[in-house]
């Protein structure tokens, strides 16, 4: 099956490259760097076709993310998490559709969705505030999702807690410039936003377990089965794909240098029976990552085509496969360069660079296994899972 964006990164992959070292600069994407992922039209692969989207099966989007990450680590993050918004605002009010695309397709959507705000009721909506960290992208995006939990008339907090999606356009949240200052995926700008009293129509507001248990995208007349996914399935496939390409590209890098490359002994490292070992047993290791996401990702997507139901044990060990591809590739990375040699820790080596966006990647919510990894556990047990905040991710 063709891949009309992947040709397109493809063919533009020396580009992606080459703004690496400025996008790390700018503590965001350069302008270019934006305009390349519009140009290959790699924001738009999971948007509605009725809205200028591709809607490519997710196997091609993750596949397309794990590539651009390959060139540079930074704009594939924010091609992978800027790019699964438009597979949600397909589901959101056609009114909020045609605010955020009706003018133009190639609108890009922030987030982050962890529930750090507050909604109290007003009129026929909300008012809205509160303050979240790692917007990815954000400054290149025209409107954002975030994260909140619905308050009563005095600004508490409805028990049992109520979560929630907030879609807001630019003018109504702030962007904290000089939140961004990390170790690494310094090039994806993933600055803090701020709310403060924002009006919120009650149409733009999306009740979060209703894209958790699919009822939105029936509600919303889908047919695709890509938009039938769990939000557990579709959220984390950009991000785990983006850490994924950060892998493969660090392995090219280290490939490229080490053939010629000789040792403090005055052995050619391709002579050195130890380190030609140890990098094939990593880069299996990748290949082990990339093959396992891509299959669990086109097994839910076929059980969704059948009309099956998932399952929160299917979704837990989802979950646990995704998590776990991201965990073995950075590991089998760690090994690649404990044997690059010191040169390799030199700014202008892109080696050291791949290496922290790769470790800064892991770090994500998404990525911390111990509460997948229980439940997935215990379903498999035959055991009823943990409730509240351990399920919360999956």
């Amino acid at each position: 099956m063709s891949n009309p964006v992947l040709d397109a990164v493809v063919a533009r992959a020396d580009e992606i490259r080459a703004l690496g070292t400025a996008n790390e600069a700018l503590g965001r994407l350069d302008d270019q760097a934006a305009k390349l992922l519009k140009d290959t039209g790699a924001i738009r692969m999971l948007q509605p076709r009725t809205h200028g989207g591709l809607e490519l099966h997710p196997r091609e989007f993750a596949e397309t993310i794990m590539k651009i990450a390959s060139c540079d680590g930074a704009t594939g993050w924010v091609a992978g998490v800027v790019g699964v918004h438009p597979w949600e605002m397909a589901m959101a009010d056609p009114r909020v559709r045609q605010e955020v695309w009706g003018e133009d397709q190639d609108t890009w959507i922030a987030s982050p969705y962890a529930p750090m705000g507050l909604l109290k009721p007003s009129g026929d909506g909300y008012v809205f505030n509160g303050r979240w960290q790692f917007s990815s992208g954000t400054d290149h995006c025209d409107w954002i999702f975030l994260g909140g939990f619905l308050a009563d008339a005095d600004g508490e907090r409805l028990s049992p807690p109520r979560s929630v999606h907030v879609i807001l356009p630019r003018a109504d949240y702030e962007i904290v410039d000089d939140s961004w200052d990390v170790v690494g995926l310094r090039g994806t700008g993933s600055k803090d936003v701020i709310v403060r009293d924002a009006f919120v129509p009650a149409y733009r507001v999306i009740e979060y377990d209703k894209v958790v248990d699919g009822s939105l995208a029936k509600e919303s007349g889908l047919d695709n089965p890509t938009y039938h996914l769990p939000f557990s399935a579709a959220f984390p496939l950009g991000i785990t794909a983006a850490v994924v390409g950060m892998c493969e590209g660090a392995l090219a890098h280290h490939l490229a240098y080490q053939r010629d490359r000789v040792q403090i002994t005055g052995r050619a490292v391709k002579d050195d029976p130890y380190v030609l070992y140890a990098v094939s047993d990593a880069a299996a290791e990748i290949a082990a990552s990339r093959a396992a996401l891509l299959s669990n990702i086109c097994e839910l997507y076929d059980m969704v085509a059948g009309g099956e139901e998932v399952t929160f044990e299917r979704r837990a060990v989802g979950r646990r496969t995704q998590a776990a591809a991201a965990w073995r590739a950075v590991r089998a990375v760690d090994e690649i360069v404990a044997r690059s040699g010191g040169n390799a820790m030199r700014m202008d080596n892109p080696i050291q660079r791949f290496w922290r966006d790769a470790h800064t990647g892991l770090v994500h919510a998404i990525h911390v296994p111990g509460s997948v990894y229980h439940a997935s556990a215990l379903t498999e047990l035959g055991i009823d899972p943990p409730q509240g905040p351990m399920r919360s991710m999956i």
